[in-house]
């Protein structure tokens, strides 16, 4: 570049060469310039502009502090400054530098801007839902202006207002592949995932080599039940991007359900590489269906929950959440879970919170829609409190809990579904314990205990978990004793043939996993007149399953699958069941309960991990331990010798029918009282200002 140019038409060119991304020979036109005026600050901002490009944000910031020496009133150059402190990491730094462009100029639009995404990185968001405001008010034609606001509005639970800023922020920037991600959120926040997935998969028509779109709308197809469709999106995500890890764990996920095997040990593989690595993005509670050990549990656990600890950081600032001790010796404990309805988690706890009503204030937290269930009704009838918060965003739900002043939150999902990580992150309760709906460890800083019991939870499990750990006396998974077992419809109309032995395993379809079967179908080949009886799965599951059993030499039409029923029809056909076939590494957890208290005996396995371990504790605390066999061999024999003899069938039935009345497994006042005791030796502990512990 010529330096005869004038100095307005050099700045000019520079600026497009940086437009460009021509970093090089803008920093070369920019040296040539500062020769020729070595003070010249236009010039030393465009340095710096460069530098940050180029991923120089130390060499940046030097060069604009500086400059601002030189004009220290610059509202360009504190803009600048600010965007690069936000790049640094340091809020605090990015808030003074757009606070002084503020001061000097109250109605710049690119202040305004600024000022919101540093007040957002600071954790106020209503300061940057403000400034985002005024910022639309200053200029109506800036697309990203309107697109921060409707992500401050999400952030906030405002998904209608930010579907209406998010749209119009569409028109004035069609096809924007952030503005088509950003509505997909919304969307999806508010439930509507067909929607959402048709936002995300505009996204990906405009920007086809973006691999985040086809992820997202695989998510929402799966929130539909579509899984085929789902494993074909996340199979385009990886396509496009092979290190996208949350693609690969949902990918194996579903494939799990789908009972689909193909490339499945490889695909399996690769994840647990990724967990080792400290790979972030793959779900913890999928990741519990593969045969993997409680230190990559672990692994897999924490790197999920730091991801979700640094993403609320900013959030965090702004929070003084005192938490003093309560002197009311009556506890106040929530609850909090998606699960208070027709769902396992109702099911399993309804009866215990009935039962708590006589020691403690259960305070109750829906993070589900109304379902009008008996269950949930139940529920809400035995609690001291009742709190709809589905729709409440994290800080929003945060701040709800802090305000009912609890000694102690019981998360009752972890990482399953409808779970509020991003909420308990937050610490809006003085004790935050994991129980009951996640069979693992939360990895999490946030989570102070986990409540087991020593036989879910032995000694050498316990190095594997981050939380302190909490026993019962008792097995630590409740049930409802008041459930009737009705009489089933006949074997025919079940599609099971007339005589001969019925062995069972209701469980999920990602739970039966090629070992798990191959176990089963040996039994089936031991026991020729032994039907299987599986829970119906999805998308061709029952299908592959077939094909799978043909192919190990057992007759396919041996296989009967019961489609999902209500839960007393399905709770009446254990009548026919004979025997119940575990599954690993993941049990049935609710599922073995069913099937024990309508009298159907339980065969498992235990393994090295908690989920692979609650079946056990079930028999153990009922008092039938030799239902838990000690390998593969072992519950092969123990089936056979079911299938083959109809004395020892009709004496495992006898013994379930006995110990479930007298063992105390289902005495749900027993385990009232006994929870009580666990969680007043928790609260006193901190109440006397000491740590968390285990306690037994």
């Amino acid at each position: 570049m010529s330096s005869n140019l004038p100095r307005d038409r050099a700045l000019d060119a520079i600026a497009g060469l940086l437009t460009a991304g021509r970093i090089a020979d803008a920093e070369a036109a920019i040296a040539a310039l500062l020769r020729e005026s070595p003070g010249d600050a236009e010039a030393l901002r465009l340095r710096a502009i460069a530098e940050l490009q180029g991923g120089r944000v130390d060499a940046a910031r030097a060069t604009l502090n500086a400059v601002l020496a030189i004009a220290p009133a610059s509202v360009e150059l504190l803009c600048n400054l600010g965007s690069i402190e936000l790049a640094r990491g340091d809020a605090d730094a990015a808030l003074d530098a757009l606070e002084r462009a503020f001061a000097l100029a109250p109605a710049h639009p690119a202040v305004l801007l600024g000022l919101g995404n540093a007040r957002r990185a600071h954790g106020d968001l209503a300061g940057a839902l403000d400034a985002y405001r005024a910022a639309t008010r200053a200029d109506a034609r800036h697309g990203g202006a309107w697109l921060n606001l409707a992500a401050v509005e999400l952030a906030l639970g405002d998904s209608a207002g930010a579907e209406r800023d998010a749209r119009h922020a569409l028109t004035l920037v069609p096809g924007h592949p952030e503005g088509l991600l950003l509505l997909g959120h919304v969307l999806a926040a508010q439930r509507r995932f067909a929607d959402a997935q048709a936002a995300y998969e505009a996204g990906a028509g405009a920007a086809p080599g973006d691999a985040r779109f086809a992820y997202q709308a695989g998510l929402m197809a799966e929130e539909q039940k579509h899984l085929a469709a789902a494993a074909a999106l996340h199979t385009r995500a990886l396509a496009l991007d092979p290190a996208l890890h949350h693609a690969l764990g949902q990918l194996v996920f579903l494939k799990r359900q789908l009972c689909d095997w193909r490339d499945l040990d490889a695909l399996s593989a690769r994840v647990r590489a990724r967990v080792r690595e400290g790979a972030p993005g793959i779900a913890p509670f999928a990741f519990l269906a593969e045969p993997a050990g409680p230190d990559e549990q672990l692994r897999c656990a924490g790197t999920a929950a730091a991801g979700i600890d640094a993403g609320a950081a900013a959030l965090r600032r702004g929070l003084a959440f005192a938490h003093a001790p309560r002197a009311d010796e009556r506890l106040r404990v929530g609850f909090a879970s998606n699960g208070f309805g027709n769902h396992p988690t109702g099911l399993l706890l309804v009866a215990l919170i009935e039962a708590l009503c006589d020691h403690l204030d259960a305070v109750v937290f829906s993070t589900s829609v109304h379902d009008d269930s008996p269950i949930r009704r139940r529920l809400r009838d035995a609690a001291a409190e009742w709190h709809d918060v589905a729709e409440l965003a994290p800080l929003a739900l945060a701040r709800h809990i802090d305000a009912t002043a609890l000694d102690a939150l019981i998360d009752l999902r972890g990482y399953g579904g409808g779970g509020i990580a991003e909420t308990l992150t937050l610490r809006p309760a003085p004790l935050q314990i994991n129980w009951l709906a996640y069979p693992g460890t939360s990895g999490a800083p946030w989570m102070d205990y986990v409540i087991a019991d020593r036989v879910v939870l032995p000694d050498a499990l316990r190095p594997h978990f981050s939380e302190a750990v909490a026993r019962l006396p008792r097995c630590f998974q409740p049930s409802d004793p008041t459930r009737r077992v009705g009489e089933p419809p006949s074997r025919a109309i079940c599609g099971l043939p007339a005589d001969g032995p019925v062995l069972v395993s209701f469980n999920n379809s990602y739970k039966l996993n090629p070992e798990s079967v191959q176990r089963m179908l040996a039994v089936l080949r031991a026991v020729p007149d032994a039907t299987l009886w599986l829970l119906s799965g999805p998308d061709g599951a029952d299908e592959r399953l077939r094909r799978h059993a043909g192919a190990g030499g057992v007759d396919a039409r041996r296989l009967v699958f019961m489609p999902k029923l209500p839960h007393d029809e399905y709770l009446a056909r254990y009548r026919h069941a004979d025997l119940f076939l575990d599954t690993a590494p993941y049990n049935a957890p609710t599922t073995a309960s069913d099937a024990i208290w309508a009298g159907c005996p339980v065969l498992t396995v235990p393994g090295a991990t908690f989920a692979s371990r609650v079946a056990a504790s079930l028999n153990a605390h009922l008092g039938m331990p030799s239902l838990n066999a000690a390998d593969d061999a072992a519950f092969i024999a123990t089936a056979t010798r079911a299938g083959r003899d109809a004395a020892f069938r009709a004496a495992l039935r006898a013994d379930v029918a006995a110990r479930r009345a007298t063992s105390g497994l289902f005495d749900m006042r027993a385990f009232a009282g006994d929870f009580t005791a666990l969680l007043q030796r928790i609260v006193e502990r901190r109440r006397r200002g000491l740590a968390p512990a285990d306690f037994d």
